[in-house]
Parts: structure tokens; sequence; C-alpha cells
């Protein structure tokens, strides 16, 4: 497994057309359907977090979490698990801590991740200095000790993902992140499939995409269900420089750009990344992201995006889901 995910970047054989088969259909899901994750991350993060999170799903369409390990909220959030234990949550593998004056740190400690740690104590705030001072080996050590703190709490994780997606930041970081999942029978987020919404995001070259699925292959090949496509721009989802960020507005904006793209969604599974946090006074002293968290927030739980992805037929998923399917193909 060691030098695995680096022969998998250096192969380049034919992966066949864009028509094949797609990883929803393999997992039993209608032909020609979107099935789609509304995923939120940042459980943990804070009170604000965990409410939006919560209620995102109970009353709104949104149908997956991940939490944030290190976080000071987490205990809250892993007792709301214990208690609602069919709740679609993974680990929301964290190596970054961007906010300047709310910070976490390393799970593992400075003896044994000194790489991990900036000049506060804390976790680098930003992906590129993770990856030049962060060796392989620390990553590794760290998001096992994170995995490992989420069971502790007696909830086993539906999925692993990457904050701020650091673990994409350096093969050689994303061949641990793959090796940890496949190792410890977690699913693994990763755009596998067509990859069609990701690579317009990413504006990747064939070969990346040709990468990407050649890794999804030896996901599903280990038991594991793999994702067809992923978007994670809904941070970028921002009001006109002279329109207000009211609630209204918010709302509205939210809405009609995730209405946007459940139509250019290709079929197969598309997670959808999205950061949910409940409005608070105290939540803007901790991020200047509040308006796009609040807008995901409310376009979660307003009536006219679940009518449309009634009226569309459009399936909502979870990983658990996906993983139960998983299980029952040979």
């Amino acid at each position: 497994m060691k030098y695995l995910f680096l022969f998998v970047f250096c192969l380049l054989g034919s992966i066949g057309s864009m028509a094949q088969e797609t990883y929803a259909e393999k997992l039993g899901y209608p032909k020609g359907k979107k099935v789609i994750i509304f995923h939120i991350d940042d459980a943990g993060m804070s009170y604000e977090a965990n409410q939006g999170t919560i209620l995102a799903m109970e009353k709104g369409v949104a149908n997956s979490a991940s939490v944030m390990m290190p976080c000071g909220w987490v205990p809250a959030y892993m007792k709301y698990l214990q208690q609602h234990p069919t709740t679609d949550a993974g680990v929301h593998l964290t190596l970054t801590s961007e906010w300047k004056g709310y910070r976490w740190f390393p799970l593992s400690g400075r003896d044994k991740v000194p790489g991990l740690h900036d000049k506060e104590g804390a976790m680098w705030s930003n992906v590129a200095s993770v990856v030049k001072n962060a060796s392989a080996d620390e990553v590794e050590t760290e998001i096992r000790a994170q995995i490992a703190r989420f069971r502790q709490f007696g909830v086993e994780p539906s999925h692993i993902d990457s904050h701020m997606g650091t673990l994409f930041g350096s093969p050689a970081f994303t061949e641990r992140y793959v090796k940890v999942g496949i190792q410890e029978k977690i699913p693994v987020m990763f755009p596998a499939g067509h990859a069609t919404l990701i690579s317009k995001e990413r504006n990747s070259p064939p070969q990346e995409i040709q990468q990407f699925q050649q890794i999804g292959k030896m996901l599903w090949n280990a038991g594991l269900p793999v994702l067809d496509d992923l978007f994670a721009d809904t941070y970028g989802w921002k009001l006109a420089a002279n329109v207000p960020n009211t609630e209204e507005n918010l709302r509205k904006m939210k809405t009609e750009k995730y209405i946007e793209l459940l139509k250019e969604a290709k079929p197969g599974i598309t997670m959808v990344i999205m950061h949910c946090a409940a409005p608070s006074d105290n939540f803007k002293e901790i991020t200047d992201s509040w308006p796009t968290r609040y807008g995901d927030f409310w376009a979660m739980l307003d009536p006219a995006l679940k009518t449309f992805i009634e009226k569309e037929g459009i399936i909502l998923t979870t990983w658990r889901e996906m993983r139960e399917r998983r299980a029952k193909v040979k």
C-alpha cells in the first residue's frame, strides 16, 4: 500500500467512456437518476455549527455531516449522535485551524506530530503550510487519532472526508487518507466516477480525472462505496457587494444556487458540501464566513428547495445507505 497511490498517479491507462455505468447504478439506484448527498461540514466547531447541522438535518433536506474532532464543541455533538444513532455522520479530518482568534490543536500532541503545530501551538492556518511542514507519517498519525476519538464515543463513522481539502494537498497525504480508509473499512470521500462538477470546479485536466477514477476502482475493490461526483464550492456563493446579508436575501440566493446546481448535476451519486450555522451574534466573532453558513442553513430549510427535489425525482441518500448497499454487491 505504501507506494500504491503514487503508482496509481503514474498510471495512464484507458478508463473507458463517460457513458460507463455509474457507481449509483452499481449500488442499485435507478439508472439515469441523480442521487444527492447534502453534506454539512464542521459539526463540533461551535455551538452554532452544531445547532445549524442538527436543525438542517432534522427539519431540512440536509442528510449527512462530519465532525471536526479537535474542536471544543465535539462532545456536545457526539452526545447528540449517541442519542440519534441513525444520523449520517463521519469524521471531518482536520489538519488546519484557520480562524485568528478561535483555534484548535492536534489530538496527537507536539511530541508525535511537531510538523502539524504552528508557532502558537495550534494547527497551521492554511493548507500550504501543512504541506510544507508536516510529513505524511505525522498526517497519518493525526487522522488515525481523530478517527479513534470519534469511536471512543461509541459511534461508528459513516465516512471520512477532509477539512479545507488538506488531504488532497499532496499525493503523499492523499495516499495515507485512502490507505487509512481502506484499512479501517470506512468509506472515503473521493469523486471517482464521471467527476463532472468537480472537474469543472478545479479546472482539472483529463489526467487528473483518470487518476481519480483509478483510485475509485481501488476503493470499490476494497468493498467501499464510491462517489460519482463532488461539489465543494458552495462556500464561494456570495451576494453582490451592494446587497445586504439579510436572512431573506441569503436564503433566496442560496436556494437558487442549489437549484441551479441540481439542474447541472449529472446522473450518479453527487456529494454537495456545505456549512450550516444557526445564527448568533457570537458566531460572527468566530468567523467572517457567517453569511455563507447562515445562507446554507436557511436554504436547507427552504420549502422551495424540497419542492424542487421532489418534483424532479431526485433521490437523496447517505453514506450509511451507500455502505449498506455496497455490502450487498458481490
